[in-house]
């Protein structure tokens, strides 16, 4: 990739922010179902393939009914989002549901909704048989700690995770679950976040194939399906490569004939859990330039701030900035781009070459469709903006309004105090 490029113009946006002022959130439809499609083809060859969206990335039920038509499962979490995915119309084993540190509530909630129970730890065991008893079909999560690295490159530390069991504690888990009347099983793994390599994919999978033989043998149990969960990450500066689903997919079934198959157990679904993958190219942020600063470095003030992205914050996350309609003006100029937040973090680029920004440009902040809107807060009372959905006719979709006072105010609705605008 040499260039990362909108997909609104700047005389798109205008007509959007002439009825929804800046900032928003803005998702493009055409771009969600070309990837979901993409990937259901990419792993069209292991016949009941399933990718489980991730509905922490994106909690919208608009977003979650798309991806659903596209034959897409919902990955959840907790009550809230199994609320917002059975709204929807997902039921049964097209909802996963991967949790840890769960309570009896949420697991018997899972189970009334027939989600397939992906358990994050062996003594939750105890606590899911309390709520609703074992159920025949479970799933369970596996760390195999220490570091995880392909070739000599480490991409991230197992060791250091608080999800999943060791390989020990995983063997223990299947044969007290086969005992207490679990018949089908599935095994799930999340190793490495975001990662920017063809290679990932089908390495997990290895491990997790591997894992799966050497798991029937010493326990007897009858393995339906392997859970890669996610990973596959995005090429968010302009000369990263983009990832390529169909090679990854590839990789994934060579692993699968040479391990699986062999065993005799080529008959094992393959599910995947890809929310920043399937949304995080498909959505952005447009915020207004409003304010200017000469100090010791140029600054750039918007009025959107990490409460509407607080992934640059939290992780100093590069995402590139597009100013709308000077795509070919040349950069040079460097800012950091910043919002209000009475925080010295609430930055979204550090040192940025940019085109001139003035006052009333609108700025595009590219690959925010996950863990954007989902991560925002209400730090120093600022109110999240409203989602918008770019639609294949390419009309504009208010999809969640903008927050107003009154929701900010709401949760005193038991107190003397009467706060209002």
């Amino acid at each position: 990739m040499s260039e990362k490029k909108p997909f609104l113009t700047l005389e798109q946006a205008k007509e959007i922010t002439a009825v929804y002022p800046t900032p928003f959130h803005i998702y493009d439809e055409a771009g969600i179902r070309a990837t979901a499609r993409a990937v259901n083809s990419a792993f069209a060859w292991n016949p009941g393939f399933r990718e489980y969206f991730a509905v922490k990335a994106t909690p919208n039920p608009y977003i979650l009914r798309i991806l659903r038509e596209e034959g897409c499962g919902a990955d959840c979490s907790s009550d809230t989002e199994l609320m917002l995915s059975e709204a929807v119309g997902f039921a049964g084993e097209e909802i996963m549901f991967s949790s840890n540190n769960t309570t009896e509530d949420e697991f018997a909630r899972a189970n009334r909704q027939g989600a397939i129970i992906n358990l994050d730890d062996i003594t939750l065991i105890e606590t899911l048989e309390a709520a609703c008893g074992i159920p025949e079909t479970i799933c369970c999560r596996y760390t195999p700690g220490g570091d995880f690295a392909i070739g000599n490159e480490i991409m991230d530390q197992p060791k250091e995770a608080k999800y999943g069991m060791t390989r020990a504690q995983l063997t223990e888990a299947y044969k007290i679950l086969k005992g207490k009347g679990a018949r089908r099983f599935g095994l799930h793994a999340f190793l490495a976040s975001n990662t920017l390599t063809n290679d990932y994919y089908p390495t997990l999978a290895r491990i997790l194939f591997e894992t799966a033989v050497e798991l029937k043998k010493e326990t007897g149990a009858d393995i339906k399906f392997i859970n890669l969960s996610g990973g596959i990450g995005l090429a968010c500066r302009p000369e990263e490569p983009d990832n390529d689903i169909m090679a990854i997919g590839e990789g994934v079934r060579r692993a699968y004939e040479e391990v699986l198959v062999p065993a005799g157990m080529g008959d094992v679904t393959l599910y995947a859990e890809l929310g920043r993958y399937m949304l995080g190219g498909n959505g952005a942020i447009v915020t207004r330039a409003q304010h200017e600063k000469h100090t010791y470095k140029e600054y750039i003030g918007v009025d959107a701030c990490a409460c509407n992205l607080m992934r640059p914050a939290m992780y100093g996350a590069y995402h590139h900035i597009t100013v709308l309609g000077k795509e070919n003006a040349p950069c040079d100029h460097v800012y950091d781009v910043v919002g209000s937040l009475c925080e010295n973090n609430d930055k979204f680029a550090i040192d940025r070459a940019m085109p001139q920004v003035d006052r009333g440009d609108l700025l595009y902040i590219h690959d925010t469709g996950a863990h954007g809107y989902s991560m925002g807060y209400n730090y120093n009372g600022k109110l999240r903006s409203a989602e918008l959905l770019l639609g294949e006719d390419g009309g504009i979709k208010l999809i969640r309004r903008a927050e107003t006072p009154k929701d900010y105010f709401a949760t005193f609705d038991f107190s003397e105090f009467d706060i209002h605008e």
